[in-house]
């Protein structure tokens, strides 16, 4: 069985074996080769497309989209059979045979569709470290899926292949809801993970296998840039145990030339999810130069201790150069670590230094008496300690979701 390890922010479908094969950066053949091979290997036969390594376009034969088409749930109706998307705060006005921003959605007659439900184009077992959820389960598998497509367009992008093409461009497959909690279990999954590419374009897939796996036992996690309206998170994110939210950067001149959306409705979002009770980490991917200023650092650190509380745990992330920002560096470590101590003079008692694999700052300690409680080497937690959410040396509480 392959067991994904990453070694960038967020989450990537690179694949390395389970005996140690380097992580690489793949063009678009490669990545399609190798995301059937992950589907072998687990034994998702209906995973594994037949024209996989076959660039899009290149004589693949029109596979019957009919069943992967489902009505949306969130959009408004409009003169002359346009429509207005409801689903993020793009807006997107669409008219007939059209499509939205995100390139999954169309507008057929004057009815808004998704073109992805059921339809997966990357899976894999992660642990459940790689997401990353720190306070979640620990030491935990996750069955992790995504279908194509995005609603922003960010220029670091690592999974790029299939969040920034249209779902007839890469091969996938049919997996129904049923299906997906029934391979979760088989898997001996304890959670399933919406990830990789952008889980708010494909929410009506995300909102069925959630009801699913909740049938069956199995919980639901999401790993997203938090770029929705209120309505559709509730109505979305409502049925997740767990959410960890991309927080790209502390400015919105960041998100508009380097994420193409909007920070505001980010942190609406964030806010939101923390009043509605859903356990919730944020990842904030620290680009030299663009967004590791001391004052963004201060900034966040803040708000994080102001709106969420001093709890939620906060992940500085290091960048590696991908897709459309291949000119700037790696991501130094004191820098990471310059963002760890102000966030941790602001008052913030989870913070987390990620992708700089046997650091000490990918432990959990206890805020209160400062011993080791979770150890984690890469993306494993070796030693796990919390007893019954609590701190087992001094008794203090230590949020978070410990045990199924």
């Amino acid at each position: 069985m392959f067991r994904e390890l990453q070694v960038m922010e967020g989450e990537s479908a690179d694949i390395r074996g389970e005996r140690g094969l380097p992580c690489c950066s793949l063009d678009r053949r490669s990545f399609l080769k190798c995301a059937v091979a992950t589907g072998a290997a687990l034994g998702l036969a209906e995973l594994a497309h037949p024209a996989a390594g076959i660039p899009a376009g290149a004589g693949q034969q029109k596979q019957d989209d009919s069943r992967f088409t489902v009505e949306a749930k969130f959009y408004q109706k409009l003169e002359n059979r346009k429509i207005k998307c409801k689903l993020c705060p793009r807006e997107c006005k669409v008219g007939d045979k059209e499509r939205g921003y995100c390139g999954v959605r169309e507008n057929r007659g004057g009815t808004y569709y998704t073109l992805v439900h059921s339809r997966v184009c990357a899976a894999h077992v992660d642990p459940v470290e790689k997401k990353p959820l720190f306070h979640y389960l620990p030491g935990s598998l996750a069955f992790s899926l995504a279908t194509a497509g995005c609603n922003v367009n960010c220029k670091f992008c690592q999974n790029w292949d299939i969040s920034q093409v249209r779902p007839e461009q890469i091969p996938a497959d049919y997996a129904p809801p049923q299906r997906v909690a029934e391979l979760a279990k088989q898997y001996s999954c304890p959670t399933i993970a919406y990830t990789y590419s952008e889980p708010v374009i494909f929410a009506e897939f995300l909102m069925d296998v959630a009801d699913a796996g909740h049938e069956a036992g199995i919980r639901s996690v999401a790993v997203s840039n938090g770029y929705m309206q209120d309505e559709a998170l509730k109505a979305a994110y409502g049925k997740m145990d767990a959410v960890k939210i991309d927080l790209k950067a502390f400015t919105e001149s960041y998100y508009r030339d380097v994420v193409t959306g909007q920070l505001k409705p980010v942190l609406d979002s964030i806010v939101t999810l923390r009043k509605m009770g859903k356990w919730t980490e944020i990842v904030y991917l620290v680009v030299s130069t663009l967004n590791d200023s001391e004052s963004e650092f201060r900034g966040l650190a803040q708000w994080v201790k102001t709106n969420l509380g001093a709890d939620v745990p906060l992940h500085f992330t290091q960048f590696h150069p991908e897709y459309l920002l291949k000119n700037l560096p790696i991501t130094p470590v004191p820098t990471l670590e310059r963002a760890k101590a102000i966030a941790d003079a602001e008052g913030l008692h989870y913070v987390y230094i990620g992708n700089v694999p046997g650091h000490p700052a990918q432990n959990t300690y206890c805020p209160q008496c400062r011993r080791l409680l979770v150890e984690r080497v890469g993306f494993t937690a070796s030693q796990m300690l919390i007893q019954k959410g609590s701190c087992p040396y001094c008794r203090h509480p230590i949020p978070g979701i410990w045990h199924t």
